[in-house]
């Protein structure tokens, strides 16, 4: 969720930033140009240098994204059981599996300031703390205040580290592994969420809690091994210590003077620049991007993924499959395989077919599943049914895990020009996190009311997802900053 500074700056900015602010990116290019002409072969040398702590620092890291996905899945495998231990009316479990979200938008909101006032590694342990203080009252929980209280904290905690994690993973990587490297964010989110959904159909509720401290643990001894970020430590001033952090990540015998002075560079021109708020992104400079990022953001969310994925196993069962348990293994294990390739799909087939074909795919998934309770409901093929309704749901997650879950992030970090692009993130995690609180809230409430009508409702947002993708979003798949803003005018008007 979160955006690579960094690379903007190797991206360009935009015709429409002012001319003013393009003379201090000329000023400090000569310095990182200088550099580059001086140690041009140590520079090669370091690309091919020691990644051992890179790698080591980025599994610490995403044990993170492990978690926050461990505490997006809980929720599904466990209705059944909490509900009957505690006597949870359905409003109550409601609330309880949409608190999270609640957490997470305020755990997001103020992530950036915890991160750059106590560091990347500060605001992990915050996260991580947070995290098993929340699952820890899960696992004592007597009734909904509790559960839910615990719930909430775990909401926080993974609201940090959704966007601490991937600026983290960013600003460690050396320029040729950085793609990759952040790809496993995604990727650890979509195994936490799997393995939860796959313990949670063995082990209880209470127990399921207790493996989300899991990864906390790995976080927090892991922190004590790795370096802080070098950029954060650059930009507060601290000479030695964002030296020595480089030199771990890079190697000993590397030659860091080249991406040292790149960074410091980085760091100036990054001072020089405005500081902007969220009332400046309805400039008419930028407003053709709000649109295509909140647009995202908000077909996101309300083609249904929150409610169907935290309640995939009560939908199994009032499908009339005999065990959710089946339903929902399949859907860990095919929730990650299609993740992996739409990782390797994102540059090859571009953006928008991706997110065209992911769209179409969780429309014909929510239609199929809309059909099966239609059919439950007429009492016509009812051997069909569990059938119908579990193909429906796997043929959606595998859609939307292909295109609509990583790639509206990818092409937020591509569409704002870089002074706005703190604001821009602000506002996109807000709305997608609103988002993800109606969905997750009312999906039970729905369903009591039409569990046909709750499917082809989603349908219908997918369809026009579909239309808003063919209409309004460009390809920003190769190209600089100033095509990007170009094909959004085209696109747009």
């Amino acid at each position: 969720m979160a955006i690579d500074k960094f690379n903007d700056i190797e991206n360009g900015i935009g015709h429409d930033v002012l001319e003013e602010l393009e003379k201090p990116f000329i000023q400090h290019a000569k310095i990182v140009d200088s550099a580059r002409d001086s140690s041009s072969s140590e520079a090669a040398a370091e690309e091919n240098g020691s990644i051992a702590m890179v790698l080591l620092t980025t599994l610490v890291a995403v044990c993170g994204s492990f978690e926050f996905g461990s505490c997006v899945g809980y929720s599904a495998p466990t209705q059944s059981a909490i509900r009957k231990d505690l006597n949870l009316t359905l409003a109550e479990y409601s609330m309880f599996g949409s608190i999270l979200t609640i957490g997470a938008m305020i755990g997001a909101i103020t992530s950036g300031r915890i991160a750059d006032c106590i560091g990347r590694k500060g605001a992990m342990r915050i996260s991580a703390g947070f995290c098993i203080g929340g699952w820890l009252a899960v696992y004592f929980s007597m009734g909904a205040l509790t559960l839910d209280i615990g719930r909430f904290c775990t909401g926080y905690g993974i609201g940090i580290f959704s966007y601490v994690v991937p600026v983290f993973i960013a600003e460690i990587a050396p320029k040729n592994l950085r793609g990759g490297l952040a790809t496993l964010n995604q990727l650890m989110i979509v195994c936490g969420s799997s393995v939860a959904l796959l313990l949670g159909t063995v082990i209880s509720w209470q127990s399921l809690a207790l493996t989300g401290i899991l990864p906390c643990i790995f976080v927090f001894v892991g922190l004590f091994f790795i370096p802080e970020s070098p950029r954060w430590l650059a930009n507060i001033g601290r000479e030695k210590d964002f030296l020595d952090a480089l030199r771990r990540l890079r190697g000993k015998d590397m030659d860091i003077t080249h991406e040292a002075a790149e960074i410091e560079a980085y760091n100036i021109t990054l001072q020089s620049l405005p500081k902007s708020r969220i009332l400046d992104l309805f400039n008419s400079r930028y407003i053709r991007s709000v649109i295509i990022g909140v647009g995202l953001m908000v077909f996101q969310q309300f083609i249904g993924i929150n409610g169907i994925s935290f309640y995939a196993s009560e939908t199994f069962e009032e499908a009339g499959l005999s065990s959710g348990k089946i339903g929902t293994v399949a859907y860990a294990i095919i929730q990650v395989l299609v993740t992996v390739i739409g990782v390797f799909l994102m540059d090859k087939s571009g953006r928008r077919p991706l997110l065209m074909v992911s769209a179409s795919g969780t429309f014909l998934g929510c239609f199929l599943t809309g059909a099966s309770f239609f059919l439950k409901g007429q009492n016509l093929l009812l051997e069909l049914v569990p059938l119908l309704a579990v193909l429906g749901v796997l043929i959606y997650i595998a859609a939307f895990s292909i295109g609509m879950g990583a790639v509206p992030w990818v092409i937020m970090s591509e569409i704002f020009p870089i002074n706005v692009k703190g604001a821009a993130g602000s506002l996109v995690v807000l709305v997608n996190w609103m988002g993800a609180w109606a969905v997750s809230f009312t999906f039970n409430f729905l369903m009591s009311w039409s569990s046909t009508g709750t499917f082809w409702t989603y349908a219908g947002f997918c369809a026009l997802t579909v239309l808003f993708v063919a209409k309004v979003v460009p390809e920003t798949k190769g190209k600089a900053l100033e095509e990007i803003q170009a094909s959004i005018n085209s696109y747009v008007s």
